[in-house]
């Protein structure tokens, strides 16, 4: 069994070949601003694409099911059911520590837990470790090691079975890579535009530009007018006041103005290009000027389908392959209905439907709609409902009948 491997491997005297660390973190100057994950998250539309992200994955329904001979069950019993769907440490809930590493998987490429093992081969406890204090060691016989550094300087070698590793959008299978790090320059053109606007409305005054002054003005008096000036039309209270100059003095601006560089359209398409790296609809994010109420079910379904599906089968695949010992009887999975099931209409159409073809119970639906059992409701007859205002079908006076009096006069 995979945890066995633990007892018997030599990992203080392995060999390694190759070291693999993310060096994102150490940041690189684009666009004149310095780039890291902390400065990245500083921009809103960053910070609004990872929480929608990772608080949603972390709040679905993470269960462990077993197989079964007709279909499969919640295998409430199994040790992992409740590390996954109560709390996997001392210190964290599930949901905090899902959130946790899904945050890490979208901002630095790449998550990790240690995993703790009873002696009997159960997973006891998921500690989540940084990723800066990680890096990974390929071994002679191409086997991964993690090198763990703890808050006190100390370095602990790791097996992959001791090691819940996910990646994102790895490039050598080892490592995997953020949509930050991929494209920095985009992140990089969103800080520098921040940054103008911080400066510019810092600086008060919508002009920018010299002061040319009369011939003969001395070095001092020069500095006089420009400290003037700033004591009078600096600083954001000053916006919109009247500059007055020293006689013969003529301000001439020397660079564009906000409206001139469309500065606003500018940071309008930095939020586009943010939602396009993390796949987010724009609308998740805030920039609300596509949204409707018509279109609200089906944006809800594009996120599940084309941003969260990726996240969701990379914990699923993770945790089966390194916490479940056998993964041809046990399995993880989200439960999704809760974000793909449109409105009630169209709920209790698709419900109906189902129940009429024979292909869904009413114990089924009253389950996904969260209501508690009726005894013997899938027992109870098919009875249509009918309207008060028709009578029963087959009796003289229903529509149709033979003995249905006409409406119509009298021969």
């Amino acid at each position: 069994m995979k945890w066995l491997h633990r007892f018997f491997e030599k990992r203080n005297n392995t060999p390694a070949f190759d070291k693999y660390f993310d060096r994102f973190a150490d940041g690189q100057n684009v666009a004149g601003v310095s780039v890291t994950v902390d400065t990245a998250e500083s921009i809103s539309a960053v910070y609004a694409a990872v929480a929608a992200i990772s608080e949603t994955v972390a709040s679905l329904p993470l269960d462990v099911y077993r197989r079964t001979d007709d279909g499969r069950e919640k295998a409430r019993t199994h040790p992992l059911y409740a590390l996954l769907h109560d709390a996997p440490n001392d210190w964290q809930t599930a949901l905090e520590f899902r959130e946790q590493m899904q945050r890490h998987v979208l901002l630095r490429g790449n998550a990790y837990a240690e995993v703790v093992w009873s002696r009997a081969g159960r997973v006891e406890a998921l500690k989540p470790l940084h990723p800066d204090s990680v890096s990974i060691l390929r071994t002679a016989d191409d086997r991964l090691l993690y090198e763990a550094t703890d808050r006190h300087g100390r370095t602990r070698r790791l097996l992959p079975e001791e090691m819940l590793h996910l990646r994102y959008h790895s490039d050598d299978g080892v490592l995997g890579r953020s949509p930050l790090k991929v494209a920095r320059d985009t992140v990089g053109l969103a800080l520098a535009e921040r940054t103008h606007g911080e400066r510019m409305f810092a600086q008060g005054t919508k002009l920018s530009g010299v002061i040319e002054t009369q011939a003969g003005t001395t070095k001092a008096q020069a500095g006089e007018i420009r400290e003037s000036w700033a004591a009078g039309y600096g600083g954001v209270g000053s916006h919109g006041k009247t500059a007055v100059l020293p006689q013969g003095a003529v301000f001439k601006t020397v660079s564009m103005t906000l409206e001139d560089a469309e500065w606003i359209e500018a940071r309008r398409l930095s939020v586009e290009e943010v939602a396009r790296l993390f796949r987010v609809p724009p609308v998740l994010i805030g920039d609300l000027r596509e949204a409707n109420y018509s279109n609200a079910v089906e944006l809800g379904r594009y996120f599940v389908t084309h941003t969260l599906r990726r996240h969701l089968v990379m914990w699923e695949q993770s945790i089966s392959r390194t916490l479940i010992n056998d993964s041809g009887t046990f399995y993880a999975e989200h439960n999704v209905e809760g974000l793909l099931r449109g409105d009630s209409v169209a709920r209790s159409g698709f419900y109906q439907r189902g129940i009429e073809d024979g292909w869904m119970l009413r114990s089924e639906v009253r389950s996904l709609e969260n209501l508690p059992a009726i005894e013997g409701i899938d027992d109870a007859k098919e009875t249509p409902p009918q309207d008060a205002a028709t009578p029963p079908k087959g009796s003289p006076d229903a529509p149709g009948s033979d003995a249905a009096p006409s409406k119509g006069k009298a021969a």
